[in-house]
């Protein structure tokens, strides 16, 4: 996984559920499956909070919680800006042939308002329709038989892939338009089963965040 995703893909966990410990942060993002499709291990991730503390995007702090010793993380402001830079340029720059910064962007997008989602959206509709113009040229040259057939072939997928991603774009702008889905300052809509780790994850947030009152 590109370093910057993974720094996107933990501060962002961070943030969603700071204050939060490492092995947290680490459970929660395995249920993502992020190894599937980031690719990032579970090294990666505790790796990632010793880098984003020491650059000071992440502050650790060291409680004692129930007699046990735990390491929390809350984001900085540096951090949270990090992050906005981050999330920003995954979602404007197109990268049709790499759709790790486009996901991983999309898994944090509840972090943002509807609005500056859409202002986003709306600014990466024109690069993709850029980046289909080019390639269609390049596919016509290409069967005028200015390059072997299997060229042709691989440019056509490439035009397809491009495609399917501006019509998923443009599909949820609409939604964003509509006023479906979920994001920042908004009513979830939506809660975990009863059973999901992350009930006990809200509560030792609450928890945590009675500590770092008290220190």
């Amino acid at each position: 996984m590109a370093a910057t995703e993974t720094r996107l893909l933990v501060l962002g966990a961070v943030r969603l559920f700071e204050p939060v410990n490492g092995y947290q942060i680490r459970r929660e993002l395995m249920s993502w499956e992020v190894d599937e499709w980031a690719h990032i291990n579970p090294g990666s991730i505790y790796s990632a909070l010793g880098t984003l503390a020491r650059q000071g995007y992440v502050d650790r702090h060291d409680l004692v919680d129930g007699g046990r010793e735990v390491a929390v993380y809350t984001t900085t402001k540096a951090g949270r800006d990090e992050l906005t830079t981050l999330f920003t340029s995954a979602l404007e720059t197109v990268r049709v042939l790499d759709p790790l910064p486009l996901h991983t962007a999309m898994s944090m997008a509840v972090l943002f308002p509807r609005d500056v989602i859409a202002r986003h959206l709306e600014r990466r509709l024109p690069a993709l329709d850029a980046h289909l113009t080019d390639l269609r040229g390049k596919r016509t040259v290409a069967a005028a038989g200015l390059a072997p057939p299997h060229v042709v072939r691989v440019l056509d997928l490439q035009v397809s892939t491009a495609e399917v991603e501006r019509a998923w774009v443009a599909a949820l702008l609409e939604d964003l338009r509509a006023g479906r889905l979920a994001f920042a300052g908004e009513p979830a809509g939506w809660q975990p089963a009863p059973d999901d780790p992350g009930w006990q994850m809200h509560h030792d947030r609450e928890r945590y965040r009675a500590l770092l009152a008290a220190r």
